[in-house]
Protein backbone atom coordinates (compact mmCIF):
# COMPACT_ATOMS: atom_id res chain seq x y z
CA UNK A 1 0.00 0.00 0.00
CA UNK A 2 1.41 3.80 -0.49
CA UNK A 3 3.00 5.37 1.93
CA UNK A 4 0.64 7.50 4.70
CA UNK A 5 -2.35 5.43 3.46
CA UNK A 6 -4.58 3.66 5.64
CA UNK A 7 -8.26 2.55 5.08
CA UNK A 8 -11.24 3.71 6.76
CA UNK A 9 -13.05 1.06 8.02
CA UNK A 10 -16.57 0.32 9.66
CA UNK A 11 -17.96 -3.08 10.33
CA UNK A 12 -17.37 -4.79 6.86
CA UNK A 13 -16.80 -1.76 4.98
CA UNK A 14 -13.72 0.04 4.17
CA UNK A 15 -13.12 3.26 2.08
CA UNK A 16 -9.85 4.27 0.59
CA UNK A 17 -9.17 7.99 -0.86
CA UNK A 18 -5.70 8.87 -2.84
CA UNK A 19 -5.24 12.71 -3.35
CA UNK A 20 -3.01 11.72 -5.76
CA UNK A 21 -3.14 9.48 -8.72
CA UNK A 22 0.47 7.68 -9.00
CA UNK A 23 1.81 4.02 -10.27
CA UNK A 24 1.83 2.97 -6.86
CA UNK A 25 -1.32 3.63 -5.47
CA UNK A 26 -2.60 1.41 -8.83
CA UNK A 27 -0.50 -0.73 -8.81
CA UNK A 28 -1.69 -1.29 -5.21
CA UNK A 29 -5.27 -1.21 -6.32
CA UNK A 30 -4.50 -3.88 -9.34
CA UNK A 31 -2.67 -6.04 -6.68
CA UNK A 32 -5.95 -5.51 -3.80
CA UNK A 33 -8.59 -5.64 -6.21
CA UNK A 34 -8.02 -6.82 -9.20
CA UNK A 35 -9.71 -4.07 -10.81
CA UNK A 36 -9.58 -3.96 -14.84
CA UNK A 37 -6.31 -2.44 -16.15
CA UNK A 38 -8.26 0.18 -18.32
CA UNK A 39 -10.26 1.72 -15.28
CA UNK A 40 -6.78 2.37 -13.87
CA UNK A 41 -5.05 3.82 -16.76
CA UNK A 42 -7.83 6.00 -16.34
CA UNK A 43 -7.03 6.91 -13.00
CA UNK A 44 -3.90 7.88 -14.12
CA UNK A 45 -5.21 10.03 -17.12
CA UNK A 46 -7.67 13.07 -17.27
CA UNK A 47 -10.71 11.34 -18.28
CA UNK A 48 -12.88 14.28 -20.63
CA UNK A 49 -16.65 13.15 -19.67
CA UNK A 50 -17.72 11.19 -17.16
CA UNK A 51 -18.81 7.89 -17.10
CA UNK A 52 -19.55 4.57 -15.43
CA UNK A 53 -18.11 0.88 -16.13
CA UNK A 54 -20.23 -1.82 -14.36
CA UNK A 55 -18.32 -5.50 -13.54
CA UNK A 56 -19.84 -8.28 -11.78
CA UNK A 57 -17.80 -7.15 -8.47
CA UNK A 58 -17.69 -3.42 -8.75
CA UNK A 59 -18.50 -0.31 -10.45
CA UNK A 60 -16.39 2.03 -11.54
CA UNK A 61 -17.60 5.70 -11.88
CA UNK A 62 -15.57 8.93 -13.22
CA UNK A 63 -17.10 12.20 -12.21
CA UNK A 64 -16.00 16.17 -12.30
CA UNK A 65 -16.77 18.81 -9.93
CA UNK A 66 -16.18 22.58 -10.47
CA UNK A 67 -14.03 23.91 -7.92
CA UNK A 68 -12.95 27.74 -7.15
CA UNK A 69 -9.10 28.13 -7.72
CA UNK A 70 -7.97 31.46 -5.83
CA UNK A 71 -5.12 31.59 -7.42
CA UNK A 72 -6.05 31.92 -11.13
CA UNK A 73 -9.24 33.67 -10.18
CA UNK A 74 -11.61 31.15 -11.66
CA UNK A 75 -13.76 27.56 -12.08
CA UNK A 76 -11.20 24.99 -12.25
CA UNK A 77 -12.31 20.96 -12.81
CA UNK A 78 -11.46 18.31 -10.72
CA UNK A 79 -11.69 14.60 -11.40
CA UNK A 80 -13.43 12.23 -8.59
CA UNK A 81 -12.64 8.45 -9.80
CA UNK A 82 -14.53 5.67 -7.62
CA UNK A 83 -14.57 2.36 -7.81
CA UNK A 84 -17.52 1.08 -5.64
CA UNK A 85 -18.24 -2.43 -4.24
CA UNK A 86 -20.05 -4.61 -1.86
CA UNK A 87 -17.47 -3.76 1.31
CA UNK A 88 -15.09 -1.17 -0.04
CA UNK A 89 -14.93 2.37 -1.56
CA UNK A 90 -12.25 3.78 -3.38
CA UNK A 91 -11.60 7.39 -4.06
CA UNK A 92 -8.99 8.89 -6.39
CA UNK A 93 -8.87 12.75 -6.68
CA UNK A 94 -5.37 14.82 -7.78
CA UNK A 95 -5.99 17.98 -5.39
CA UNK A 96 -7.68 19.34 -2.30
CA UNK A 97 -11.61 19.03 -2.16
CA UNK A 98 -13.42 20.47 0.72
CA UNK A 99 -16.10 17.90 0.98
CA UNK A 100 -14.08 14.72 0.94
CA UNK A 101 -11.53 16.74 3.53
CA UNK A 102 -14.70 17.58 5.17
CA UNK A 103 -15.89 13.94 5.72
CA UNK A 104 -12.27 12.47 6.21
CA UNK A 105 -12.15 14.37 9.51
CA UNK A 106 -15.36 13.34 10.29
CA UNK A 107 -14.42 9.90 9.90
CA UNK A 108 -11.64 9.81 12.15
CA UNK A 109 -13.99 9.55 15.28
CA UNK A 110 -16.79 7.07 15.45
CA UNK A 111 -20.18 8.96 15.69
CA UNK A 112 -18.88 9.70 11.64
CA UNK A 113 -17.68 6.45 10.47
CA UNK A 114 -21.10 5.19 11.71
CA UNK A 115 -22.80 7.87 9.91
CA UNK A 116 -21.08 7.96 6.49
CA UNK A 117 -20.17 4.08 6.35
CA UNK A 118 -22.85 2.66 8.37
CA UNK A 119 -25.17 2.15 5.72
CA UNK A 120 -23.60 0.10 3.51
CA UNK A 121 -21.40 0.99 0.26
CA UNK A 122 -23.90 2.65 -2.45
CA UNK A 123 -25.35 4.96 0.53
CA UNK A 124 -21.97 6.15 0.70
CA UNK A 125 -21.62 6.70 -2.42
CA UNK A 126 -24.52 8.90 -2.14
CA UNK A 127 -23.34 10.97 0.65
CA UNK A 128 -20.03 11.14 -1.24
CA UNK A 129 -21.47 12.72 -4.33
CA UNK A 130 -24.33 14.41 -2.31
CA UNK A 131 -21.58 16.61 -0.28
CA UNK A 132 -19.69 17.34 -3.71
CA UNK A 133 -22.56 18.45 -5.59
CA UNK A 134 -23.55 20.60 -2.78
CA UNK A 135 -20.61 22.66 -2.74
CA UNK A 136 -21.05 23.79 -6.01
CA UNK A 137 -23.75 25.94 -4.52
CA UNK A 138 -21.38 28.46 -2.91
CA UNK A 139 -19.50 28.75 -6.01
CA UNK A 140 -22.56 29.59 -7.84
CA UNK A 141 -23.75 32.29 -5.17
CA UNK A 142 -19.90 33.78 -5.13
CA UNK A 143 -20.35 34.37 -9.26
CA UNK A 144 -23.61 36.08 -8.35
CA UNK A 145 -21.85 37.97 -6.37
CA UNK A 146 -19.71 38.98 -8.72
CA UNK A 147 -22.97 39.78 -11.19
CA UNK A 148 -24.32 41.71 -8.64
CA UNK A 149 -21.02 43.95 -8.16
CA UNK A 150 -20.53 44.41 -11.78
CA UNK A 151 -24.08 45.74 -12.25
CA UNK A 152 -23.60 48.31 -9.82
CA UNK A 153 -20.19 49.42 -11.41
CA UNK A 154 -21.74 49.19 -15.17
CA UNK A 155 -24.57 51.62 -13.85
CA UNK A 156 -22.15 53.73 -11.63
CA UNK A 157 -23.06 57.49 -12.54
CA UNK A 158 -19.60 59.26 -10.66
CA UNK A 159 -16.86 56.69 -12.56
CA UNK A 160 -17.04 55.52 -15.76
CA UNK A 161 -14.92 52.68 -16.17
CA UNK A 162 -14.72 49.09 -19.20
CA UNK A 163 -15.78 46.26 -17.43
CA UNK A 164 -15.31 44.23 -20.41
CA UNK A 165 -12.52 42.13 -18.87
CA UNK A 166 -14.52 41.43 -15.22
CA UNK A 167 -17.45 40.37 -17.74
CA UNK A 168 -15.53 38.63 -19.62
CA UNK A 169 -14.22 36.43 -16.69
CA UNK A 170 -17.32 35.66 -14.69
CA UNK A 171 -18.71 34.64 -18.76
CA UNK A 172 -15.43 32.31 -18.90
CA UNK A 173 -16.75 30.73 -15.28
CA UNK A 174 -20.18 30.45 -16.03
CA UNK A 175 -19.06 28.47 -19.17
CA UNK A 176 -16.66 26.12 -17.83
CA UNK A 177 -19.13 25.25 -14.78
CA UNK A 178 -21.69 24.13 -17.43
CA UNK A 179 -19.11 22.36 -19.48
CA UNK A 180 -18.62 20.26 -16.33
CA UNK A 181 -21.76 20.01 -14.97
CA UNK A 182 -23.92 19.16 -18.25
CA UNK A 183 -22.53 15.56 -18.78
CA UNK A 184 -22.96 15.07 -14.89
CA UNK A 185 -27.10 14.77 -15.02
CA UNK A 186 -27.27 11.77 -17.17
CA UNK A 187 -24.53 9.56 -15.37
CA UNK A 188 -25.83 10.24 -11.61
CA UNK A 189 -29.83 9.25 -13.36
CA UNK A 190 -27.74 5.80 -14.63
CA UNK A 191 -26.63 4.68 -11.15
CA UNK A 192 -30.29 4.17 -10.45
CA UNK A 193 -30.27 1.45 -12.38
CA UNK A 194 -27.15 -0.26 -11.68
CA UNK A 195 -25.96 -3.42 -10.00
CA UNK A 196 -28.47 -3.48 -7.34
CA UNK A 197 -25.76 -5.60 -5.29
CA UNK A 198 -23.72 -1.86 -4.52
CA UNK A 199 -26.73 0.53 -5.60
CA UNK A 200 -30.09 -1.53 -3.91
CA UNK A 201 -33.80 0.01 -5.03
CA UNK A 202 -34.06 2.09 -2.09
CA UNK A 203 -31.50 4.71 -2.84
CA UNK A 204 -32.94 5.59 -6.01
CA UNK A 205 -34.93 8.20 -4.45
CA UNK A 206 -31.64 9.22 -2.80
CA UNK A 207 -30.01 9.66 -6.02
CA UNK A 208 -32.72 11.23 -7.38
CA UNK A 209 -32.02 13.90 -4.63
CA UNK A 210 -28.77 14.61 -6.87
CA UNK A 211 -30.08 14.86 -9.88
CA UNK A 212 -32.68 17.79 -8.56
CA UNK A 213 -29.91 19.44 -7.10
CA UNK A 214 -27.21 19.67 -10.78
CA UNK A 215 -31.13 20.70 -12.08
CA UNK A 216 -31.35 23.61 -9.75
CA UNK A 217 -27.62 24.29 -10.54
CA UNK A 218 -28.35 24.10 -14.11
CA UNK A 219 -31.13 26.44 -14.08
CA UNK A 220 -29.42 28.79 -11.89
CA UNK A 221 -26.44 28.84 -14.22
CA UNK A 222 -28.93 29.34 -17.46
CA UNK A 223 -30.48 32.99 -15.55
CA UNK A 224 -26.54 33.91 -14.51
CA UNK A 225 -25.68 33.05 -18.05
CA UNK A 226 -28.47 35.41 -19.37
CA UNK A 227 -27.30 38.41 -16.72
CA UNK A 228 -23.40 38.19 -17.80
CA UNK A 229 -24.74 38.48 -21.68
CA UNK A 230 -27.39 41.58 -20.40
CA UNK A 231 -24.73 43.27 -18.35
CA UNK A 232 -22.00 42.67 -21.51
CA UNK A 233 -24.34 44.41 -23.92
CA UNK A 234 -25.24 47.28 -21.21
CA UNK A 235 -21.50 47.98 -20.69
CA UNK A 236 -20.78 48.57 -24.26
CA UNK A 237 -24.10 50.49 -24.83
CA UNK A 238 -23.12 52.50 -22.16
CA UNK A 239 -19.16 52.81 -22.94
CA UNK A 240 -20.28 53.94 -26.92
CA UNK A 241 -22.97 56.28 -25.49
CA UNK A 242 -20.50 58.14 -23.21
CA UNK A 243 -18.04 58.05 -25.69
CA UNK A 244 -20.35 59.63 -28.11
CA UNK A 245 -20.97 62.06 -25.67
CA UNK A 246 -17.69 62.92 -25.45
CA UNK A 247 -17.05 63.10 -29.17
CA UNK A 248 -20.02 65.46 -29.34
CA UNK A 249 -18.70 67.86 -26.50
CA UNK A 250 -14.95 67.81 -28.91
CA UNK A 251 -16.71 68.42 -31.77
CA UNK A 252 -18.95 71.63 -30.62
CA UNK A 253 -15.55 72.57 -29.13
CA UNK A 254 -13.65 72.62 -32.47
CA UNK A 255 -17.00 74.22 -34.76
CA UNK A 256 -17.06 77.00 -32.06
CA UNK A 257 -13.10 77.03 -32.23
CA UNK A 258 -13.04 77.01 -36.48
CA UNK A 259 -14.56 80.52 -37.45
CA UNK A 260 -12.28 82.21 -33.66
CA UNK A 261 -9.11 80.17 -36.07
CA UNK A 262 -10.30 81.59 -39.16
CA UNK A 263 -10.83 85.27 -37.88
CA UNK A 264 -7.46 85.37 -35.76
CA UNK A 265 -5.58 83.78 -38.84
CA UNK A 266 -6.65 86.24 -41.21
CA UNK A 267 -6.21 89.67 -39.04
CA UNK A 268 -2.43 88.00 -38.30
CA UNK A 269 -1.67 88.31 -42.13
CA UNK A 270 1.49 90.70 -43.09
CA UNK A 271 -0.57 92.29 -45.25
CA UNK A 272 -2.88 95.54 -45.24
CA UNK A 273 -5.94 95.28 -43.69
CA UNK A 274 -8.49 97.06 -43.21
CA UNK A 275 -8.98 99.20 -39.84
CA UNK A 276 -5.44 97.67 -39.12
CA UNK A 277 -4.27 101.48 -38.27
CA UNK A 278 -7.43 101.71 -35.81
CA UNK A 279 -6.61 101.96 -32.14
CA UNK A 280 -9.55 100.04 -31.35
CA UNK A 281 -9.43 97.17 -33.76
CA UNK A 282 -8.56 94.46 -30.99
CA UNK A 283 -11.69 95.45 -29.09
CA UNK A 284 -13.72 95.22 -32.20
CA UNK A 285 -12.13 92.08 -33.13
CA UNK A 286 -12.16 90.50 -29.83
CA UNK A 287 -15.62 91.50 -30.04
CA UNK A 288 -17.06 89.66 -33.28
CA UNK A 289 -15.26 86.43 -31.77
CA UNK A 290 -17.25 86.40 -28.35
CA UNK A 291 -20.44 87.70 -30.47
CA UNK A 292 -19.67 84.69 -32.62
CA UNK A 293 -19.30 82.23 -29.58
CA UNK A 294 -22.06 83.02 -27.59
CA UNK A 295 -24.46 82.95 -30.90
CA UNK A 296 -22.90 79.49 -31.82
CA UNK A 297 -23.70 78.44 -27.93
CA UNK A 298 -27.31 79.57 -27.90
CA UNK A 299 -27.76 78.10 -31.42
CA UNK A 300 -26.51 74.43 -30.12
CA UNK A 301 -28.83 75.28 -26.83
CA UNK A 302 -31.87 75.87 -29.34
CA UNK A 303 -31.04 72.50 -31.48
CA UNK A 304 -30.98 70.17 -28.16
CA UNK A 305 -27.08 69.55 -29.22
CA UNK A 306 -26.14 70.71 -26.10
Amino acid sequence: MPANIKPISHKNLKWYDFSSENKGTTEFLAEKFKFHPLDLEDCRTEIQRPKIDEYPNYLFIVLHFPVWNAKKGRITTEEVDTFIGQNFVVTLHDGALPPLEKILEECRTNAGKKKYLGKGSGYFLYQLTSALFDYCFPLIDKMWRQADAIERDVFDEEGVRDLLKDIMLLKKNIISFRRIIQPERPVISALEHKNKKFLPETLEVYFDDVVDKIEKQWNSLDSLKEVAETLQDANESLISHRSGETIKVLTIFSVIMLPLTLISGTFGMNVKLPFAENPIAFLGIAGVMIVIVVAMFVYFKWKKWW
